[in-house]
């Protein structure tokens, strides 16, 4: 069989044309589709990882702020309650001290009103002790209780220690002024010229007696120059009496401000 070279010729220059036509329009932009394709998903993927790693990022900074905050409200809620806590101590004490002082401020209150009455009935049983030994003594002895009083009186000036005895003379002789004589009643005449008579006859002195009236002095006579002070009343008596009182509360496990205070129970 004869081959027609013409025609393997014509159909080789075909093939070639067909493959070149076939490259150029069909294969390249094939491929360079896929390229493309390819690239963008490669672009895609390399998004999706970066946005990965930031979702990553920003999960690791959320759970460290959440960290941070529940240790930060850990830390807020501990020092409120310490706050709280602390102010509430305060108040308290301040409450308590506040309670202490109306109590100390009462107490002191009811004292001082325990005292005052104390003074006052004290000062009223010695005008009744003294009004009674008044009556009595003008009852059952031709003597008034003035002239008793003064005698008493001076006799305690003829007692007087030798120290005593010489302060007071030394104080008489110092004196510029009158001697003050104190005493709750009035004295007569015959009384003050008694008292006078023995401070001449005693301590040799002339000076002139300022006699006075003072309630305080309950039942008795008191004579007073220079700081020097002698004296004898009731109140002395009363005084002693009221200091064996005492001492026997003390000795029972009573204070006298107990015993004689208002309300107060009985032993």
């Amino acid at each position: 069989m004869l081959i027609d070279w013409f025609t393997v010729a014509a159909q080789v220059l075909n093939f070639l044309i067909l493959v070149w036509l076939m490259k150029r329009f069909l294969y390249k932009p094939v491929l360079d589709a896929i390229d493309a394709r390819e690239q963008r998903i490669a672009r895609e993927l390399a998004d999706a990882a970066a946005k990965q790693v930031e979702a990553s990022t920003q999960r690791d900074a959320f759970r460290q702020r959440n960290e941070a905050f529940d240790q930060q409200r850990t830390a807020l809620l501990a020092q409120a309650t310490r706050e709280a806590a602390t102010e509430r101590q305060r108040l308290l004490d301040q409450a308590r001290a506040t309670a202490d002082a109306l109590l100390a401020s009462r107490q002191q209150k009811l004292r001082s009103e325990a005292d005052h009455l104390n003074r006052a009935i004290r000062q009223q049983i010695r005008q009744e002790v003294f009004a009674i030994a008044r009556k009595t003594l003008a009852e059952l002895a031709s003597a008034s209780l003035e002239a008793s009083a003064t005698e008493e009186f001076i006799r305690r000036l003829g007692l007087l220690g030798a120290d005593e005895h010489d302060r007071l003379g030394r104080a008489l002789a110092g004196a510029g002024e009158a001697v003050r004589v104190r005493s709750a009643f009035g004295l007569p005449a015959a009384q003050r010229l008694a008292i006078q008579q023995a401070l001449h006859q005693l301590f040799a002195s002339d000076l002139p007696l300022h006699f006075e009236t003072a309630d305080e002095v309950i039942g008795g006579i008191e004579l007073s120059v220079n700081g020097q002070r002698v004296a004898w009343s009731i109140d002395d008596y009363l005084g002693a009496l009221e200091d064996d009182a005492s001492r026997l509360l003390r000795e029972n496990g009573q204070t006298p401000a107990s015993a004689s205070a208002p309300g107060a129970p009985a032993p």
